[in-house]
């Protein structure tokens, strides 16, 4: 794609890359085929190759964003989807990184459309406020009808019950079971902490068994995506550098052998760390470091090695790739060999390639196409008539329990009960 940067503007970095990421486009389209927001709008600009056009516009001209350029980047889910497909290369998840970040510090939004995101940037990366919310949540639900769209989504997805905080999520080291054979630190998250703190433990409590002695870093905490993705680089930034700190200085300084992530939309973002802090000086190269040894939970169990699994029942697992694991950082087919080979009868979604319409604070901010995806998504997965759903990303195990009756699980929790640990508490719950 031809671009007509000035020098001036090149000479800013993020302008450089994002223009190197231009010119690899060659207009071919064959994005189109694999965007879920296309698949459901028909727009062009909807699609990654219309977005990148308006992107392009939107730097090259170097002013605020328009409307129609803000309208159509918010309506992306960042599902990666078209980098998976695209034959060129195209770094289309850097690009649009950079578009959100100039549209927060250019566009000024409708007031409510402000008010919200600074909410969801402040609230959701803080455990204990994300916990106040989602309380205050459950006590307003009977008003949901009479409320806009937005705030109606926000109800319907917290869920029914809250469990108070983990043991396990406190700063902390667990021991391996028998000898040592990994030294690992845990992202513990924010999020998730909240939603489903039974992930950390079954995490903890699986990879204690195959060997790793287990770090929860004091002054880590949120990954830092969820106000990436909201373009809000300088808080971002600031969660990402403490965890980077956190993790450094573990084992006196040594650091750990790998930090493993149980959300894979955090691990995508962890895993990119080293291009974030690419022009920081104090923190580049320690930034570099964490994400080489940034490992999804499922890459860490593969490299251990199960053992003597074997699943207590024969469940019909059908497993859900979320698109940060599997087009963020490309791991397919791992998740479902562990499943099989722990004893479960592993079934794919039909259509898996396309978003539940999760993507971080997406179904918040834009519930009707979410709405849409999931629908879409759970009909996919009814097809396969399974016992439970596996998937390895909290966001997406919102979004699918929140439409269906089947039971959504972690994969870490499937694995951890065919090794030794307790049935997962979710299909205790729903008697499956």
């Amino acid at each position: 794609m031809l671009t007509n940067f000035t020098l001036a503007q090149l000479a800013d970095p993020a302008t450089a890359e994002s223009e190197k990421i231009l010119r690899s486009c060659v207009h071919c389209g064959f994005c189109t085929a694999t965007c879920p927001t296309y698949a459901l709008l028909g727009d062009e600009l909807d699609s990654p190759r219309g977005r990148i056009y308006l992107i392009k516009n939107m730097l090259e001209g170097g002013g605020p964003a328009d409307e129609r350029t803000v309208r159509h980047v918010d309506r992306c889910l960042s599902c990666l989807s078209c980098m998976t497909t695209c034959p060129s290369s195209v770094n289309y998840m850097h690009l649009v990184d950079h578009a959100r970040a100039h549209v927060e510090k250019t566009y000024r939004r409708p007031l409510a459309d402000r008010l919200l995101r600074r909410a969801l940037g402040a609230i959701l990366p803080r455990p204990a406020l994300f916990r106040v919310a989602l309380a205050a949540a459950r006590l307003a639900r009977p008003l949901a009808p009479l409320l806009p769209a937005r705030l109606r989504a926000m109800l319907e997805l917290a869920p029914a019950r809250l469990e108070g905080p983990s043991p396990v999520d406190r700063p902390q080291v667990f021991p391996a079971e028998g000898g040592t054979r990994m030294r690992v630190a845990l992202l513990s998250g924010c999020a998730q902490r909240v939603l489903e703190p039974r992930i950390n433990e079954a995490t903890i409590r699986l990879l204690t068994r195959l060997g790793c002695e287990v770090a929860i870093a004091p002054g880590a905490g949120c990954c830092g995506a969820l106000t990436h993705h909201l373009g809000q680089e300088a808080a971002a930034h600031a969660a990402a550098a403490r965890n980077i700190r956190a993790w450094t200085a573990l084992w006196g300084g040594r650091g750990p052998d790998a930090v493993v992530v149980n959300a894979s939309g955090c691990g995508t973002t962890v895993k990119d760390y080293g291009f974030m802090f690419r022009g920081d000086r104090d923190l580049a190269a320690a930034a570099a470091r964490i994400s080489t040894l940034a490992r999804d939970v499922t890459e860490v169990v593969a490299q251990l090695g199960l053992g003597a699994a074997a699943a207590p029942e024969k469940l019909a697992v059908t497993y859900h790739s979320a698109c940060s694991l599997q087009h963020g950082q490309k791991i397919t087919t791992l998740p479902k060999e562990l499943l099989a080979r722990a004893g479960f009868a592993v079934k794919d979604v039909p259509e898996g390639h396309l978003c539940c319409g999760s993507a971080g604070t997406y179904n918040l901010l834009q519930p009707e196409i979410a709405g849409q995806l999931k629908a879409r998504k759970l009909a996919n997965i009814a097809r396969t008539a399974p016992d439970a759903i596996a998937a390895g990303n909290i966001g997406c195990m919102a979004q699918l329990a929140s439409g269906t009756g089947t039971p959504v699980l972690h994969t870490v929790e499937l694995l951890d009960w065919a090794t030794g640990g307790p049935r997962p508490e979710g299909l205790r719950a729903s008697g499956a």
